[in-house]
């Protein structure tokens, strides 16, 4: 009985179970670690993001025969250069804009009303409002609470940034040291793994790395194309807060498929504000720009696709919003990318095994070779 599989796998459930309630029972002992592990987890992210942005560069450098050490120091020279550029050039205009929209909310809502009542009272528009006088009063209840949400994020950004200044100071010293030493990680790991499927293993390894710098590369790139053409548009077509506008929608285009519809309703807001036809060439602005970056850059920079269908790239942001917020919502397509080719690694094993196994069964000759090898043996 103790040698019978399902047996052992039941005791091995069991088994699996029962540690699980046990160390429910003693969460308390872990509370220390998941303390560390929320506090490491943003410097860790943002490190690793950086890491794959930047190792090109690095590996570039050190061909030139710069070192490695020097090369990511002179990287940080650039940084801290393009820092100061921003901070003298781009800054006062965004702090100003910022100020701004706080200073006129109570104005901007007071705008849109009136956009409401404008196109209510039109006769081209009256007839689809017959019977619903209150839709004018719901719509700017909802613009009014998103604008005031928005607001009070602004407001309370100054208060983020110092809570988590701790954080960031320890930023430059991580990913120092992984681009200086990430190369190191992959023998150790492979390491880890039996002999037996080392090769594998480092085929894996391989296979993931390559999808997380190709991911996170192309996704900057696309981003900060795309924010400079929605920049140059909407001052084009002197949307107000262009800057602002442009900026905020820059990381909310990192969500897929999701950040698109979320980068675009402040801007039609504000431009429905200054006139129903300044929302109008926003949206052509927006939409010119997307489709640029679809059909024309991502597959240059792509070179192919991530293999992902759009609807599990939507279900795994709903899950990955619902169990870790905006933190969830950003790692949830390159951790789906990593458990997708660890699962179809581990396959590829157990079907290879399976063929090889001695003692399964072999291939079936015809009946015909059968036939004479029976009669060979009567011989």
């Amino acid at each position: 009985m103790l040698q019978s599989k399902y047996f052992r796998t039941c005791l091995a459930i069991i088994a699996f179970l029962t540690i699980l309630y046990l160390g429910s029972k003693v969460i308390f002992l872990f509370t220390p670690l998941v303390s560390i592990f929320n506090l490491l987890l943003v410097p860790m992210m943002l490190s690793g993001f950086m890491y794959y942005l930047l190792r090109p560069l690095v590996n570039f450098l050190e061909t030139k025969k710069l070192g490695r050490a020097l090369s990511i120091l002179l990287i940080y020279l650039v940084f801290i250069g393009l820092f100061v550029l921003f901070w003298v050039l781009v800054w006062p205009t965004l702090r100003e804009q910022i100020q701004n929209f706080i200073d006129n909310t109570p104005y901007l809502v007071e705008g849109l009303q009136n956009q409401f009542n404008k196109i209510q009272n039109d006769p081209s528009f009256s007839r689809f409002f017959k019977g619903d006088t209150d839709l004018t009063t719901r719509l700017t209840e909802y613009v009014n609470s998103a604008i005031t949400w928005v607001t009070n994020s602004m407001s309370n950004l100054i208060g983020v940034i110092s809570s988590i200044v701790v954080v960031i100071a320890t930023l430059p010293i991580i990913l120092y040291y992984m681009l200086k030493d990430g190369y190191k990680l992959s023998p150790i790991l492979q390491g880890l793994i039996p002999r037996k499927y080392r090769k594998e293993g480092q085929d894996m390894l391989k296979d993931i790395d390559s999808a997380l710098s190709g991911f996170i590369v192309t996704r900057v790139l696309l981003n900060v194309v795309l924010g400079i053409m929605l920049y140059i548009g909407f001052l084009f077509i002197g949307l107000p807060y262009s800057l602002l506008l442009a900026v905020i929608s820059i990381p909310l285009n990192f969500i897929p498929y999701v950040g698109s519809l979320l980068a675009a309703i402040p801007v039609i807001i504000v431009g429905f504000i200054e006139s129903p036809s300044m929302a109008l060439w926003s949206l052509i602005i927006i939409v010119v720009a997307q489709q640029i970056q679809d059909n024309v850059l991502s597959p240059i920079i792509y070179g192919k696709s991530l293999d992902v269908h759009p609807l599990t790239t939507v279900v795994l942001v709903l899950i990955g919003g619902d169990f870790f917020g905006i933190i969830g919502v950003l790692i949830a397509l390159p951790v789906y990318m990593i458990l997708k080719i660890l699962f179809l690694r581990i396959y590829e094993i157990i079907i290879a095994e399976r063929e090889d196994d001695p003692g399964g069964p072999g291939p079936i000759a015809p009946a015909g070779i059968e036939v004479e090898i029976v009669k060979e043996e009567q011989l």
